[in-house]
């Protein structure tokens, strides 16, 4: 890879690894939002290069998915036997020194990965897989657009904590009710918009409608629910005038569903 690459937005793929983690500490952020801190020697060369990367979180639902994770060969396709709930998660924070990984847990009472954050506790032990890569953002813009819900908090915070002194960013973030309202860190100019959920479910789309977005060289990134993302990019797009190449929306959870992230 030349520097020229390294100064764009491009992708790092890294080496698929399942991994054996032990529940060292659970702690409430929120009423709804759980860290739980993994580690264990199996952690080591563990790497996250992108701050929205995800790993596979697998939930075995029965003895038979418990006893298949003794053989699970990630990526190599579904001839593994019985295959366990899978859910992806952002790495909020990870020391390879002490070995410690942060998973942050949306608590809403449904799928694998809710329920088995709502019963954790330390000497528990969690299998997690990935990341299978990284979307390396370098540090080229003037400004920063994040927007998102609960689910997204996570990599929000990462990035914001990865910026400049002299960057700015304007983030954007759904939540249920003001108690679940966290403190976000970074060097670099923030403003934080926190649009709750209780006041109505289109709230979201429309203070993205209202909003004025930073000026300069601008990088927009959105995670909430499939179809508001998809809504969210095209006001962005055709109401905003961002460039396209520099607004990435992802859909990290649908409606119809019960995937917790």
């Amino acid at each position: 890879m030349t520097v020229a690459d390294t100064q764009a937005i491009h992708r790092v793929m890294h080496e698929i690894k399942r991994r054996r983690l032990e529940v060292l500490r659970v702690v409430d952020l929120t009423p709804r939002m759980r860290r739980i801190t993994l580690g264990g020697p199996e952690l080591a060369g563990f790497v996250s290069l992108g701050t929205d990367d995800h790993v596979k979180l697998l939930f075995p639902q029965d003895a038979a998915q418990q006893a298949a994770l003794d053989t699970l060969v990630l990526g190599a396709g579904k001839d593994n036997g019985p295959m366990p709930a899978m859910r992806d998660y952002t790495p909020r924070r990870y020391d390879l020194d002490t070995l410690e990984l942060d998973i942050d847990f949306v608590l809403h009472g449904d799928g694998p990965a809710s329920t088995w954050a709502e019963q954790a506790q330390p000497g528990q032990f969690l299998h997690i897989g990935g990341p299978r890569g990284s979307m390396i953002v370098p540090d080229m813009f003037d400004s920063y657009l994040l927007i998102g819900d609960e689910t997204a908090l996570p990599a929000i915070a990462r990035r914001l904590e990865s910026l400049a002194a002299n960057r700015r960013a304007l983030v954007i973030v759904e939540v249920e009710n003001g108690k679940e309202q966290q403190e976000l860190h970074s060097a670099a100019e923030v403003n934080v918009i926190w649009v709750l959920r209780e006041g109505g479910n289109d709230h979201l789309l429309r203070t993205v409608r209202q909003v004025q977005v930073p000026g300069g060289k601008l990088y927009a990134w959105v995670a909430t629910e499939s179809k508001v993302s998809r809504q969210i990019r095209r006001v962005l797009l055709d109401e905003h005038g961002l460039d396209e190449q520099f607004v990435k929306a992802a859909g990290y959870w649908r409606l119809d569903d019960t995937s917790d992230e």
